[in-house]
């Protein structure tokens, strides 16, 4: 089975860190996003997968010089310029010469969909398309998919009020397509899945969802992105939630070598060569490799990615701290706010739902 992987987003809502590392290139517990979504493909039969690249395609070709990744041979697809979702499905499938059915998922959601259940429903229903769709309890930043109770879709909402959309099941973005789908694709400018190619499929009866009640999120937001990491380490998808990682203690889970000499509250991740000093307390979160939390530091709910540093008696809490990125002595950095590749959060200073730019020599 064949993939499409949509991998051309800039991942504007986690900048600073995506200026200097796509999103999907982004570790969840020390594991890049895409190989976690490729290795949930793989255990359903997918085997080539051709990544639809737009944003610093070069990122990807560097990252996977094998050509390979979690099973998965890969291929690439690099757009001149953004032809948006269904744009991008038609160049990246004529780029593989994808000629039967195939999978198409987006590279920044993680789940635990079934998709094999999914390929099944496809072809029992004869559909040219089917979406998976989950449940959420405010739709309101989604579009809506009514389907009937056969799964035939009926209409799409877009964006709805919360009270218009109680209840309802949103696109999940993973999609088996058939190719005869890809001549419908107007070539050569943007095109919609969502609004173009979809809603014209429905008009027809052509289109069908499927619900899945399985483990879903979209780490586009800060807040998703630190709820993909807080899931893992919590056990919502299994464990170890990185592969060889072991319990120190119950709901403490630690990668290789690292010095943990501060105190810890589950669930909490430890990873290679990072040093937790005394009188520091780390809870509810993610120390990447490297990264070091000093004497009476607090981290809390948050994500330090490989490197980082929190000084003495700085807080971090739900927050996202980049690669080698400083936090300096006496530091707060709170509610949501991002801290880039190398930057430095000056001694004393407040950050609450804000941004430090990476740094870039």
């Amino acid at each position: 089975m064949k993939a499409v992987v949509l991998v051309g987003g800039e991942g504007t809502r986690l900048r600073p860190l995506t200026y200097t590392t796509p999103k999907q290139l982004l570790p969840i517990v020390e594991v890049p996003m895409l190989a976690r979504v490729l290795g949930s493909l793989a255990r359903h039969g997918v085997d080539e997968a051709v990544l639809s690249l737009g944003y610093r395609p070069d990122a990807f070709l560097a990252a996977f010089p094998s050509g390979t990744l979690a099973g998965v041979r890969l291929s690439y697809a690099v757009e001149q310029y953004p032809l948006d979702t269904a744009g991008a499905i038609r160049f990246a499938a004529g780029q593989a010469d994808l000629a039967g059915t195939f999978v198409v998922v987006n590279g920044d959601v993680l789940t635990d969909l079934d998709v094999s259940a999914l390929l099944e429903f496809h072809r029992s229903k004869g559909s040219l398309a089917t979406i998976s769709v989950v449940p959420v309890h405010d739709p309101s930043r989604f579009g809506v998919v009514r389907a009937g109770p056969d799964g035939r879709v009926e209409a799409f909402l877009e964006k709805p009020s919360p009270e218009e959309g109680a209840g309802s099941c949103i696109n999940a973005g993973t999609y088996v397509i058939e190719p005869s789908v890809l001549e419908r694709i107007p070539a050569g400018r943007p095109v919609s899945v969502e609004r173009e190619t979809f809603p014209a499929l429905a008009s027809e009866g052509a289109l069908y969802a499927l619900r899945s009640d399985d483990y879903w999120v979209d780490t586009g937001t800060p807040e998703a992105y630190l709820r993909a990491n807080t899931d893992l380490i919590a056990g919502h998808r299994g464990v170890p939630p990185a592969p060889g990682a072991k319990e120190a203690s119950p709901g403490v889970w630690v990668q290789g070598q690292a010095t943990m000499r501060g105190a810890f509250d589950p669930p909490s991740y430890v990873g290679t060569g990072a040093l937790i000093e005394s009188g520091a307390r780390v809870g509810g979160s993610v120390v990447g490799a490297g990264a070091v939390v000093e004497e009476g530091a607090r981290v809390e709910g948050s994500v330090l990615l490989s490197g980082a540093r929190v000084a003495a008696a700085a807080v971090v809490i739900h927050s996202v701290v980049g690669h080698r990125a400083l936090v300096g002595r006496g530091a707060e950095v709170t509610r949501g706010s991002v801290v880039g590749d190398d930057a430095v959060v000056e001694d004393g200073s407040h950050l609450a739902e804000g941004r430090v730019p990476a740094f870039v020599p």
